[in-house]
């Protein structure tokens, strides 16, 4: 299991708190190759803006847990070789269709998860929600 804050990401509690607080909103951006993620982290350094980096799952499946992983690791240090000392970035799994792949992308180094439970009957969605929430914040 990796740990987000090992790849330098931040998750989006402390993000979304100073926001709330300033009055401002946090953008969010699906990428799918590297080129849109270097634009991404340039435009976030540029502006000295906190960023969401949002994966779907056909991206994750396309581009491997593994893959992105080190793609964010590699946002955080060029954020830094750009000039930016303590960039706010957060690797976020979009739309996940199920605990498993929920649960993959945190074991991964994902610094946040969005469990999309839309297509489940409602009886099953509280305790796959409630399963991921206790499996994600025992490892923060």
């Amino acid at each position: 299991m990796v740990n987000y804050k090992d790849l330098g990401l931040v998750n989006t509690r402390e993000m979304f708190k100073r926001a709330v607080a300033g009055g401002y909103a946090i953008p969010a951006f699906n990428f799918n190759t590297m080129e849109q993620m270097q634009a991404i982290v340039m435009a976030a350094v540029e502006t000295k803006s906190p960023v969401i980096m949002q994966v779907s799952k056909g991206a994750r499946n396309y581009a491997n847990g593994t893959i992105l992983r080190y793609m964010a690791e590699g946002a955080v240090a060029y954020a830094k070789e750009l000039g930016w000392e303590h960039p706010q970035i957060v690797l976020h799994l979009d739309h996940g269709d199920s605990f498993e792949l929920c649960k993959n992308c945190i074991d991964m180094g994902f610094s946040s998860v969005m469990i999309d439970g839309s297509t489940f009957p409602t009886r099953r969605t509280w305790p796959s929600q409630r399963k991921l929430l206790t499996t994600h914040t025992s490892s923060t």
